[in-house]
């Protein structure tokens, strides 16, 4: 052999061995933790084990309670239901961490089962299982073995820490887009929150409800521009000071003209569209001011939906102003439905075409509000929505005789 062929001397086969090894650890490497899921990244282990090396493969995470739970198999599942017999052999792999071999009969078969520990960081998450027929595992099989579990054992570190960060997100926005406050009783009052995906991180849409006096309620909708922490960060800050000028009894196109001059103030601040509705039970009659908001949907008696023609302002944190409000009369048998625009809003559709979608609704006659919430998220399909869906919706309590 040459000295300058780029080879070291060695037994026959060795160099072609360790070349097919850094092919397949190559292959771990591209398949395995492609996405940041438990479940997948089992899966994937599962797959290229069985693909290079396995003729059926198991891969066990430990429960909340200790004990293993099956997340994935692979192959001839009849040979993982083998127990294996007597005492393994094992063999120390990759700076001490253990690999167990057994060699049990399978329908007569010898089978050659390896258990290797998933471990990262000092963490035990579980442990893979292989299995075949075709002779023992060699020393470099058992390696690549190793490699893949301790690859794939990463991933389901990284795979919890996400899952744990989007829980405190979610968690966070549960806190910030809570259960709106207590309006006066004489409203019937329902409200969801829908965040975009299983994996979204807080947003910027929220709703409120604020007691005024003589018998008044205050509703609010409202979406801040953009998602993250600092939308969230925003709508919490759009939240409290509405609060505080809602407090002083304005009309609803004043208080948007007071909040849109306060948030202008901070540049820093990110624009909000908002809806307001003050319902007042005692004179039957709802008045209704925007900000850069789509229009609500009043749902009558026979639950047919027509929107609600709102003058509409700029957004707020302009600091233009130009609101106006609108009055409309209101009964007990009409359902007023506030919404964020996920719940109408589909890409590449006009947004006319969205809304006439919703006051194409027909909704089950005399539903109750958490009903009628319930069947318009059906309806419109909003768990799959392209944006996070905030809905509020309320109906004036009955007089008892």
């Amino acid at each position: 052999m040459s000295e300058h062929d780029g080879r070291s001397a060695g037994p026959p086969g060795e160099y072609e061995a360790l070349l097919a090894r850094l092919r397949t650890t190559e292959a771990a490497a591209e398949q395995i933790g492609t996405r940041l899921d438990e479940t997948t990244t089992c899966e994937q282990l599962a797959g290229f084990l069985l693909r290079n090396l396995c003729d059926a493969v198991a891969v066990e995470l430990r429960a909340e309670d200790g004990g293993p739970a099956r997340r994935a198999v692979a192959g001839d599942l009849a040979l993982l239901t083998a127990p294996p017999g007597g005492s393994p052999s094992v063999r120390a792999m990759d700076g001490g961490h253990p690999l167990s071999e057994w060699v049990v009969l399978s329908g007569g078969t010898p089978a050659h089962l390896v258990s290797v520990p998933l471990v990262a960081r000092d963490r035990v998450y579980g442990a893979v299982l292989a299995v075949r027929t075709r002779g023992g595992f060699s020393d470099h099989e058992a390696a690549t073995i190793h490699f893949a579990a301790r690859l794939a054992a990463v991933h389901l570190g990284h795979a919890r820490e996400l899952a744990a960060t989007e829980d405190t997100a979610m968690n966070l926005q549960r806190a910030l887009v809570s259960e709106p406050g207590r309006p006066h009783p004489n409203l019937e009052m329902a409200s969801r929150y829908l965040p975009v995906g299983s994996g979204a991180l807080v947003g910027g849409d929220w709703f409120e409800t604020v007691r005024l006096h003589f018998g008044r309620t205050l509703l609010v909708v409202g979406d801040v521009m953009g998602h993250g922490l600092d939308a969230a960060v925003d709508m919490n800050a759009y939240r409290s000071t509405l609060r505080d000028v809602a407090s002083t009894d304005l009309a609803p196109h004043r208080v948007l003209r007071q909040l849109d001059a306060l948030v202008a103030e901070d540049p820093a601040r990110r624009p909000a569209t908002c809806l307001l509705v003050r319902m007042d039970p005692t004179r039957g009659v709802a008045d209704f001011a925007s900000a850069g908001h789509l229009p609500p949907a009043v749902f009558g008696a026979d639950s047919s939906a027509a929107l609600v023609g709102v003058p509409v302002g700029p957004p707020l944190g302009t600091g233009v102003g130009g609101y106006e409000g609108v009055t409309r009369a209101i009964t007990t048998e009409e359902t007023l439905l506030m919404f964020t625009d996920g719940l109408v809003e589909r890409r590449g559709e006009d947004i006319d075409v969205s809304l006439a979608r919703l006051a194409g609704l027909r909704l089950p006659v005399g539903a109750a509000v958490e009903d009628l919430v319930d069947a318009v998220v059906a309806g419109l399909d909003a768990r799959h929505a392209e944006d996070d869906v905030a809905v509020l919706a309320a109906r004036i309590r009955r007089r008892r005789s």
